[in-house]
């Protein structure tokens, strides 16, 4: 490809703008890693130090007004991850690195993965808040997914004791940090799911550096929390730590002593919110009954003749007050009937009752298979001997043994008639024990004479 400025003089200005131009063009941003050297802090505020390693280095300098953005404190001998674009200084005609981001080696690469697979859920709608759904008001059963040696399950633990002690809750033990540790965190959500029985699951851990919580950034973690049709919360952290997994869960707690009380309404409350309805249901009944009996008052003043009013209005009371009675010895023996009901219904779910039951139902299983077995093998057997007989009786050995024989030619065709052949041919009888090769020496029909061969 012809160079377009081959056949004009540039100064030298010209030609460093052009070098910088295509630089900026193709070199946008870039991720580069390296150890700083021969830092230098000018009182513009600016950064200016070396990127090397150990076979090149590059000129790179960070701007005061990001500064504020660092992830770590540059330092001379500190190996860093840092993303920018290529430019080049004209006076000096040096290209160098304008750095947008810098972060410690390790935890930047982190920040970066961290980072992608965020975009990633996020455009597949793995973070919609319309997928999210409401957690039970009132769980009895919830399940924790930590390591029972931290401090994060003692404090959930502790919290969920005082605030709901009825509340069942089940530790389910996995590593929360290092190799491994997302797999099994997605196994036990995976697991949970499988049996059912919890109505919330808990992902709860302290908190740490962002390596220290990687587990939780992993995209497998991320997909088991997606396709869980239980409701789960993540309390991993502290309030100021941000995981893949608190996006995707139904709902986020900051810690996991706070999870607790998110999950589970304090007891001692709604006891006190139970009494507080009681005294206002009593006092409306007693305000009605008050401005009932004045309103009786006011009429009985209005009425001419008050005894044979109040005669029937006495009745009319009793009547209503037989019906009072009745009903609500209804309604007491329909809330007893759904008692006993809900006791059988709950003796009923009893996991030992129904494990004798199918215990049960398993050994007359395995007795009916047996003998179903057995009946079936019989007469497979019986059908097998009467084929076996009825292949004995039209077999064509069976034939030959009576004293027939198949005659063939010697192309193999069988021979049905004297016409198919003549004095000469040659012949091959097939008996019951073997075979034998003749020649036909003259043919006799069944409307000629008899001849002899």
């Amino acid at each position: 490809m012809e160079n377009p400025f081959d056949n004009r003089i540039q100064t030298v200005s010209e030609l460093t703008r052009s070098i910088r131009g295509l630089l900026e063009t193709s070199y946008s941003m870039v991720t580069v890693t390296g150890e700083i050297s021969n830092l230098r802090r000018p009182s513009s505020g600016h950064l200016y130090f070396t990127l090397k390693d150990s076979d090149a280095q590059l000129r790179a300098v960070l701007f005061k007004g990001q500064q504020r953005y660092l992830a770590c404190v540059p330092a001379d001998g500190l190996e860093v991850l840092c993303r920018g674009r290529i430019s080049v200084y004209e006076p000096r005609g040096e290209y160098q690195l304008i750095i947008d981001f810098m972060d410690g080696k390790g935890t930047g690469l982190l920040r970066i993965a961290f980072d992608r697979l965020k975009a990633k859920l996020e455009a597949e709608g793995l973070f919609d808040p319309a997928r999210k759904r409401v957690l039970p008001y009132l769980p009895r059963r919830i399940a924790l997914v930590t390591s029972p040696q931290g401090a994060a399950v003692r404090d959930f633990l502790i919290q969920a004791r005082r605030l709901s002690p009825g509340t069942a809750i089940e530790i389910v033990p996995v590593r929360v940090q290092g190799d491994g540790a997302a797999e099994e965190i997605a196994a036990a959500i995976e697991l949970l799911n499988r049996l059912g029985r919890s109505e919330v699951i808990v992902l709860c851990r302290g908190g740490g550096s962002l390596e220290d919580l990687w587990a939780f950034n992993e995209e497998v973690v991320a997909r088991a929390i997606a396709a869980s049709a239980i409701p789960v919360v993540s309390a991993v952290g502290h309030e100021v730590d941000f995981t893949i997994a608190d996006f995707v869960a139904d709902l986020r707690a900051p810690t996991p002593t706070a999870a607790a009380g998110m999950i589970m309404p304090e007891q001692r409350l709604l006891l006190a919110q139970i009494r507080e309805l009681q005294r206002q249901l009593a006092t409306a009944m007693k305000r009605q009954l008050a401005a009932a009996r004045r309103q009786l008052e006011a009429e009985q003043r209005l009425l001419r003749d008050p005894a044979r009013l109040l005669a029937g209005h006495a009745m009319r009371l009793d009547y209503l007050r037989a019906e009072l009675a009745h009903a609500l010895q209804a309604k007491l023996g329909a809330d007893r009937e759904r008692v006993n009901r809900l006791s059988h219904q709950l003796g009923r779910l009893d996991p030992r009752n129904r494990l004798l039951t199918h215990r049960g139902e398993l050994g007359e299983n395995r007795l009916r298979l047996f003998f179903l077995t057995r009946r079936l093998l019989t007469a497979k057997r019986n059908q097998l001997n009467r084929l076996i007989a009825f292949l004995d009786a039209v077999s064509p050995l069976a034939v030959l043994s009576r004293g027939y024989a198949i005659v063939r030619l010697p192309d193999g065709g069988v021979v049905r008639s004297v016409k198919q052949v003549a004095p000469g041919v040659a012949l091959r009888l097939t008996l019951h024990d073997g075979s034998l090769n003749c020649q036909v020496t003259d043919e006799t029909t069944s409307d000629s004479p008899t001849k002899r061969a």
